[in-house]
């Protein structure tokens, strides 16, 4: 585990290095701490996956990268059997784009959900939903920083960096 920069209020932002993440792990970690929690699965720092808990059982989800997920996604049809073959088709450059719609279709209910989430976490956000929106339709390199950017727009507090010392 790894610790980043605390927040403000309490508010404490962990790295944990995990094969996987589970949903119950979510839910025991809001029923040990009594607070709404958050927690992003990230890939290779190009992809996340998003889901908020609150303290009566409303959760949100959402993807981070929606390019590299609709890309992720994408369902193999049934008669291909060489899928490096099927990845330099214009028939899976369609089913991306297909996929990619679907996801940015749910994008509006997401942000509702991560402003209701944040809400319950007793923090006001600094954006509205259609900032929201748009951060989850950001493309970032290191999403990570998407990430990090979700939660400050949220109206988490900053994190603390503590000044290097001599």
């Amino acid at each position: 585990m790894h610790e980043w920069p605390p927040r403000p209020g309490g508010w404490q932002t962990l790295r944990l290095e995990l094969d996987s993440w589970e949903d119950e792990n979510l839910s025991t970690l809001v029923e040990w701490t009594g607070a709404p929690a958050c927690a992003a699965e990230i890939s290779d720092s190009s992809l996340a996956f998003v889901t908020g808990l609150d303290t009566n059982g409303h959760y949100w989800q959402a993807w981070l990268n929606l390019d590299i997920a609709a890309a992720l996604l994408v369902e193999k049809p049934e008669d291909v059997d060489d899928v490096s073959l099927w990845i330099t088709t214009p028939e899976f450059e369609e089913a991306i784009k297909h996929k990619r719609a679907e996801l940015d279709a749910q994008v509006p209910t997401d942000a509702e959900g991560a402003l209701m989430w944040a809400s319950a976490a007793g923090v006001q956000a600094a954006a509205q939903q259609p900032r929201i929106e748009e951060l989850l339709r950001t493309q970032e390199t290191f999403v990570e920083e998407l990430f990090d950017a979700l939660l400050g727009e949220l109206g988490f507090p900053e994190a603390v960096h503590s000044a290097p010392q001599p």
